[in-house]
C-alpha cells in the first residue's frame, strides 16, 4: 500500500482533526454498544423492556458512527481517497444490517488503541496486540453464538461452546469439533480467520523485529569494544616507539663524540 502524500495529509487535516476530537467518545460508546449488544445474548431470558432498550442503544450507536463518519467524509477534500483509506469504517457501518455482523462497530475500539499505543515505543505494541485479541475473541464468540443459537444443525448452543470454537479459530488449530453452520456464522468464522492470521502476523513481525534489533545492538557494542581495543593498542605501540626512539637518542650521541 502506497503512503498518503503530504498533501493528501494537509487536505485532509480537518477530517483528521475532528476524528482525533471524537475518538474517545466514540470508544466510550462502543464500550456501551459492547455491553448493549452482549447482554441479550448472555442472557437470553432477560426482560423485553430491557432488550429493547438493549436494541435502541445498538441502532443509536450505529447512527451516532454513521453520523461520524459522514462529517469526517465531508470534511476530507477528496472525499473518495478518504473513504479509501477508511474502508474500516465504511464496512464497519455497511455490514452490521446483519445482526451477527454487528460487533464490527468495535472496529473503532481496535483504531483507538492502534493510535494510542503505536505512538509510543514497541514495548506499547504488546498491549495493543493483546487487547486487540482479547477483543476478537470475546466478540467473534458473541457473534457466531448470536448467529448459532436458533439454527437447526448448530452445534454452538453456549457462550463456552462459542469461546472455544472462536480461540481454536483464531489460532488457526480447528479442530473442528465445534464450527458454524449457518451463513452468517460462517460468515464471522471467516472474518475471525483474517483477525487470527493478521494479529499472529503482528506478533511474529513485532518479535522479529525486536530479535533484529538485538541483534544490531549487539554488533555495535562488539564493534565499539573492538574500535577500542585497536586503538588502546595503536596507542601503546606509539608510546613504545617513543621509548624506543627516547633510549636511541643516548647512544647516537655518545657513538658520535670522539
Amino acid at each position: 500500500m502506497t503512503q498518503p502524500r503530504i498533501a493528501d495529509l494537509e487536505d485532509n487535516a480537518p477530517a483528521e482533526r475532528f476524528e482525533r476530537l471524537t475518538e474517545l467518545p466514540l470508544g466510550v460508546l462502543a464500550i456501551l454498544f459492547l455491553a448493549a449488544y452482549a447482554w441479550p445474548i448472555l442472557d437470553p431470558q432477560i426482560p423485553d423492556g430491557w432488550k429493547l432498550t438493549c436494541q435502541i442503544v445498538n441502532y443509536a450507536v450505529w447512527a451516532i458512527f454513521g453520523i461520524d463518519f459522514i462529517v469526517r467524509l465531508i470534511l476530507a477534500a477528496d472525499r473518495l481517497r478518504y473513504a479509501a483509506r477508511h474502508t474500516p469504517d465504511l464496512l464497519m457501518l455497511a455490514l452490521p444490517v446483519l445482526r451477527p455482523l454487528r460487533v464490527l462497530r468495535l472496529v473503532v475500539l481496535l483504531h483507538m488503541l492502534n493510535r494510542r499505543a503505536t505512538s509510543t515505543l514497541r514495548g506499547k505494541v504488546a498491549l495493543y496486540v493483546g487487547s486487540s485479541a482479547l477483543l476478537v475473541w470475546f466478540s467473534a464468540s458473541l457473534a457466531v453464538l448470536d448467529a448459532e443459537r436458533a439454527h437447526v444443525n448448530a452445534n454452538i448452543h453456549t457462550f463456552g461452546d462459542a469461546t472455544w470454537w472462536a480461540a481454536t479459530t483464531m489460532t488457526t488449530v480447528g479442530y473442528g469439533d465445534r464450527y458454524p453452520t449457518s451463513a452468517q456464522g460462517r460468515a464471522v468464522g471467516f472474518a475471525l480467520m483474517l483477525a487470527g492470521i493478521a494479529i499472529l502476523g503482528m506478533v511474529t513481525a513485532s518479535i522479529a523485529s525486536w530479535l533484529i534489533d538485538r541483534v544490531r545492538e549487539i554488533d555495535t557494542q562488539s564493534q565499539a569494544a573492538t574500535r577500542g581495543d585497536i586503538h588502546a593498542l595503536q596507542r601503546e605501540i606509539a608510546q613504545l616507539r617513543r621509548q624506543l626512539a627516547d633510549a636511541a637518542e643516548p647512544v647516537t650521541e655518545s657513538s658520535s663524540q670522539p
